[in-house]
């Protein structure tokens, strides 16, 4: 019988059509990426490698199912995906395990824990193949960046518990035009202006009222329940800003915060930040207000 493969997942029908059509008793296990991070290009090939140890069967008992963790954002909120790789193990609905980051032997374990080793579940080839090494993720050290002058001359948004308001004052530019040609001088100023464009800076795929990526939603929704006032940007609306800012804050995803002109991560590091202190946003907010995004 031919090896089990990791499919990909392109759309949130072809996800429930693939899991509504496996048996409740099947192990699935569902595999969420993002292109951009090096670890996910690992944990790939972790997983293609498990997979094939593993007969296809009928009725199926296992499946890898590999998602975009930003393409399908209803599909990663309903599993609490907030960093990538990461690895959710599920039989009968239920949620069994999960792995995060890219140990592949943690992963290995969990497979081999619930579906057995090898070839139809223990029977015949050994599970025990050769996986790359686990590699340590670790946040960017945050960037010391003078408070540099407001931009001019763009439309501009402040946001103060869940309520958007057109203002003149320089608080965040949410339509600045695309171009390509930018001196690298003159966007590094650029990027340094717009991080400190407001005292709490967000960066997100979309604007706070309309957000285009499950991250964006979920940190959005964080900021108003802690009421905390916040300047945005819409990189979606500008290339040139999207692109720059990964290799000026050295962080390659997408929502940013930024907090006076510093780089605080995104959302998985919010929701650390705050586990670790509640108070975390201290000057920043302006009393919690209650509001659901």
């Amino acid at each position: 019988m031919a090896p089990t493969k990791v499919l990909p997942i392109e759309s949130n029908e072809e996800f429930t059509q693939q899991t509504a059509s496996l048996p409740a008793s099947a192990l699935q296990i569902l595999y969420f990426h993002a292109p951009w991070a090096a670890p996910c290009a690992q944990m790939s090939t972790v997983l293609d490698a498990l997979a094939s140890t593993y007969e296809v069967a009928s009725p199926p008992q296992i499946s890898f199912l590999a998602i975009n963790a930003e393409e399908l954002p209803d599909v990663s909120e309903d599993h609490d995906v907030t960093a990538v790789p990461f690895v959710v193990l599920k039989r009968e609905g239920k949620v069994l395990e999960t792995v995060s980051g890219s140990d592949a032997m943690k992963v290995r374990a969990a497979v081999e824990r619930y579906a057995g080793q090898g070839m139809g579940g223990g029977q015949g080839k050994s599970g025990a193949v050769a996986l790359p090494a686990a590699q340590t993720v670790t946040r960017p050290a945050q960037q010391n960046l003078a408070t540099a002058a407001p931009v001019d001359g763009q439309s501009h948004t402040a946001s103060n518990g869940g309520e958007e308001q057109t203002r003149d004052t320089s608080i965040a530019s949410t339509a600045a035009s695309t171009t390509n040609d930018t001196p690298a001088e003159d966007l590094n100023t650029r990027l340094q202006s717009l991080v400190s464009a407001a005292p709490c800076m967000l960066f997100m795929k979309g604007t706070p009222s309309a957000p285009q990526c499950g991250f964006s939603r979920q940190l959005v929704s964080i900021l108003r329940q802690e009421g905390v006032r916040y300047g945005f940007f819409n990189i979606l609306a500008d290339d040139e800003v999207r692109q720059g800012l990964k290799e000026y804050a050295d962080w390659p995803t997408f929502p940013q915060l930024w907090l006076s002109g510093e780089l605080v991560g995104g959302l998985d590091i919010v929701k650390e930040e705050l586990e670790g202190n509640p108070g975390f946003f201290g000057e920043y907010s302006v009393g919690k207000k209650g509001v659901e995004a």
